[in-house]
């Protein structure tokens, strides 16, 4: 397992995760994408979206998985500028 993390915040991906679920249409909520990950298999509530979206909380590999399937997005879309 690989943790993504970044200098004053526990992960790289918060700011991203936040802008492909609000950019989703209709805007998805933080409860809904946790309940979308959920259906894939994945432990996931809506805490924990809170949490990787604020940079409270590490991101680890299959935790991005995860958020880019719900997400309909490529991997390398979270970790782009």
């Amino acid at each position: 397992m690989k943790i993504y993390w970044y200098k004053g915040s526990k992960n790289i991906i918060g700011k991203k995760v936040r802008e492909a679920r609000l950019a989703s249409s209709p805007a998805m909520s933080q409860k809904a994408l946790a309940e979308k990950c959920q259906l894939l298999g994945f432990d996931f509530d809506r805490l924990t979206v809170l949490r990787i979206e604020n940079g409270q909380r590490f991101a680890a590999d299959y935790e991005v998985y995860a958020l880019s399937k719900a997400l309909n997005k490529d991997i390398q879309y979270f970790f782009e500028d």
